[in-house]
């Protein structure tokens, strides 16, 4: 396959992902975004800022190399969140495809300032442990590179946790909302959407039961890696 047949397969795949978010209930209006990274040519494909879902074409998807930089000469602007994802693949060298969304539940959780707690096993599944939330930007880093400091308080929050982010491919970044991430577009808007459902039923667990836990470790051993790693066994093979 050419650079050129490439190219154009990572922009099917970017835009078929994007028409996803809103048919799934995880975007309105413009407010998402979904990117893929291609390491071995050292480029990156989003969605165009501030595009209309029902007008974006596929060739409106903008490539830009791995710093940001736009590449083709008649391209739209890039989703603004772009600086973000640039320091998330740089930082993150696993991760393939990134969504950003201000889907209603998972920001109500980043308004909150609060991590996401493994209340069940729907959770486990997917995240192996709370999904966390960064910390507060601070005015100096809005004012300086708003983006790009987003990205770093992700990374630094991963970091300081110890987390995994293929173990947990999602975080809620203060007061902003939900960036997810996986091995493929369609693998990253799919943890979106199991973030939102998640976030909901926790919200209404802990008005059901305010003195909720978390399941037991044993637990989300068991439904985490019932499904991922050597000694998975759910599905066909």
């Amino acid at each position: 396959m050419s650079n050129e047949q490439i190219i154009a397969a990572m922009k099917a795949r970017v835009f078929e992902a994007n028409l996803i978010l809103p048919k799934l209930g995880l975007v309105k209006l413009t407010w998402g975004n979904v990117s893929e990274i291609n390491r071995e040519l050292g480029i990156i494909v989003i969605k165009p800022s501030g595009v209309d879902y029902e007008k974006m074409t596929q060739e409106q998807m903008v490539v830009t190399d791995l710093n940001g930089q736009v590449l083709e000469k008649e391209s739209l602007q890039p989703s603004s969140d772009l600086a973000t994802h640039v320091v998330l693949y740089n930082e993150m060298p696993s991760i393939g495809s990134i969504v950003h969304t201000h889907s209603t539940h998972a920001v109500m959780w980043a308004q909150a300032g609060r991590a996401l707690p493994a209340y069940g096993t729907t959770h486990a599944d997917t995240f192996y442990g709370p999904v966390p939330c960064t910390r507060q930007l601070t005015k100096k880093e809005v004012e300086e590179a708003y983006e790009v400091h987003t990205g770093n308080v992700i990374v630094e929050r991963f970091t300081e946790n110890k987390l995994d982010p293929e173990a947990v491919p999602a975080v809620l970044v203060y007061g902003h909302g939900p960036f997810t991430w996986g091995e493929t577009p369609n693998k990253a808007v799919q943890n979106s959407l199991v973030l939102e459902e998640v976030c909901k039923m926790a919200s209404e667990t802990e008005k059901l039961t305010p003195e909720v836990e978390p399941i037991p470790q044993f637990l989300l051993d068991k439904h985490y890696f019932r499904k991922h790693g050597e000694t998975a066994y759910y599905g066909q093979k």
